[in-house]
């Protein structure tokens, strides 16, 4: 029996990794606890060290961190940190360690397209494993299937459904016609998800349509639009924005099929440097995020003022209580909207 589970008033003991620290914060906040201490040392040769400042003995530890790239370190360096602080904590003698990675890097290769591709995902989940964690907790993955499949130790998904769709309700009132948007074919499973909630929610039909679109080389084709949107709103769905590309050519094709208004909803805002420009079209009435990821690279005035960012920490907060306590997560999939 870990020491964890002779003592249930315990709580799990919270640590956020470098630029993730803000939400982590919050998240502890949340369960009216603190972030443990912890030294994050760089040396003059580029390479670092990171380590807990609490005794982590017998304890269930949760690391958060976002595997993102920012001005101060790549995706690369903050995934080595992370690898190497939850090893440490293995050593440490941690009884259970959970990763919370609120976004997941190089999630979007996660099946061979060409000859010879690299399957990320995978190879992501075996590094992950092979330092001793747990179980690992992530946010609307790219891909659902291939992240349950590609992890071995427990790997549980969160959605951001409920948010948005709290979001979204006071601004669909009296809409004539509602219609999710999937960005191309292979979104339909997020969108017919995010349909089946706002529907119920609001106890109306909404629509159902999807986008064209193909991708060789890096080059991005938009093609028409399959479905009915004239006179009403279309919400595009999609679970990260990059630069951007994608999500306006899917704006501009529901403009033309005669969308009145239309709104993006995505978990994940990277926001790649050409963000700024492309999201700054016309074609696109409102941009909804979470704050998985900070919006620092937003600098663009016209796509801030399009921006609205919804708070996750509550939600993550939920996740680890239940996480801790040995309580469900499927009740989270679908919260209810106060």
């Amino acid at each position: 029996m870990s020491r964890d589970s002779a003592r249930p008033d315990s709580q799990p003991i919270l640590f956020a990794l470098g630029a993730t620290r803000r939400l982590g914060d919050r998240i502890a906040n949340g369960l009216g606890a603190s972030l443990g201490g912890l030294e994050e040392r760089e040396f003059e040769d580029g390479e670092h060290k990171s380590r807990p400042l609490e005794n982590v003995r017998g304890r269930h530890t949760v690391v958060i961190h976002s595997l993102f790239s920012d001005a101060e370190q790549s995706v690369d360096d903050k995934l080595i940190r992370l690898l190497f602080f939850l090893a440490c904590l293995r050593d440490a003698s941690a009884d259970r360690i959970t990763a919370l990675i609120p976004y997941l890097a190089y999630a979007r290769k996660d099946r061979k397209t060409q000859p010879r591709d690299p399957v990320t995902t995978r190879y992501l989940a075996a590094l992950l494993e092979s330092v001793g964690v747990d179980r690992v907790v992530c946010m609307d993955v790219h891909n659902l299937a291939a992240y349950q499949n590609a992890f071995r130790c427990r790997a549980d998904h969160l959605e951001a459904v409920g948010l948005f769709v709290k979001h979204f309700t006071p601004l669909l009132a009296g809409a004539a016609r509602i219609t999710v948007v999937s960005p191309d074919a292979g979104g339909m499973k997020r969108a017919q998800r995010f349909r089946a909630v706002l529907s119920e929610h609001l106890g109306v039909d909404a629509s159902l349509a999807f986008v064209e679109k193909a991708r060789a080389g890096g080059r991005l084709t938009v093609g028409r639009l399959v479905g009915e949107l004239t006179g009403g709103i279309a919400i595009i769905v999609d679970d990260m924005i990059s630069t951007g590309g994608t999500l306006i050519g899917a704006a501009r094709a529901s403009k033309q099929a005669g969308a009145t208004t239309v709104f993006a909803a995505a978990t994940h805002g990277v926001f790649a440097e050409k963000a700024n420009e492309t999201l700054a079209d016309p074609a696109l009435d409102g941009i909804v995020v979470t704050d998985t990821l900070p919006a620092v690279r937003i600098s663009a005035e016209t796509v801030r003022r399009k921006l609205t960012i919804l708070e996750t920490s509550h939600l993550f907060a939920q996740a680890i209580q239940r996480i801790h306590c040995g309580g469900s997560l499927v009740e989270l999939l679908t919260p209810p909207f106060r």
